[in-house]
């Protein structure tokens, strides 16, 4: 059977057990449970640097080909592998959120997955652009100044200590209704068409 640690709120003692029954030594269980602790500590700090982050800081934790599947609906810049990409992805979320923060509820590592559940919260300050799989723009959600929290299951396959794929359950729909996108007022569904007009022609 595979081995599951949960690493927050504090690791169990499992290991040791599962350690006794596939007759591995105490050096070698030593040495997976500090690559766990790593692969870990990897995954936070890389959430973290999706709000402040710089992209130097970017290639400490993102294998040189990292895939993030949710890029489809990101600009295109986003769309390549390598922690370039995952740093335009940051860039693209700090144009539209200001305080943008992922507190850390709890963090599961089985081989080389560790999935993190998170609450994800900002103050939205900038225009929003959602894009299409082709890359042009879908659509364009002007800002209101309001705030939002929601909770994320966010996925990272891991290689080498670095985060080689990452993948996301977001509450998007929560998002939107906290930011006054859904249901849009008249209004604001007018400044929406006008914004994503002129984002295609920019």
């Amino acid at each position: 059977m595979p081995e599951t640690s949960r690493v927050l709120p504090r690791p169990t003692d499992h290991h040791h057990e599962n350690d006794l029954v596939t007759g591995r030594s105490d050096d070698s269980a030593a040495v997976t449970t500090a690559a766990r602790t790593d692969d870990v500590a990897v995954v936070i700090a890389s959430m973290h640097a999706m709000a402040s982050g710089t992209e130097t800081e970017f290639s400490a934790f993102y294998t040189p080909d990292v895939v993030n599947r949710e890029a489809e609906s990101e600009p295109p810049d986003t769309r390549g592998g390598g922690p370039a990409a995952m740093y335009a992805t940051a860039r693209w979320l700090r144009t539209a959120f200001s305080d943008l923060a992922w507190e850390i509820l709890d963090v599961a590592h089985e081989n080389d997955l560790v999935v993190a559940h998170v609450t994800m919260s900002g103050r939205q300050t900038g225009p929003f652009v959602g894009h299409l799989p082709d890359g042009q723009v879908a659509a364009v959600f002007p800002p209101r100044g309001r705030t939002f929290a929601v909770t994320q299951t966010h996925w990272f396959r891991m290689r080498d200590g670095k985060v080689a794929e990452h993948w996301a359950n977001r509450d998007d729909l929560g998002m939107a209704q906290q930011l006054g996108w859904n249901p849009p007022t008249p209004l604001y569904l007018v400044r929406m068409l006008l914004a994503t007009r002129r984002a295609r022609r920019a």
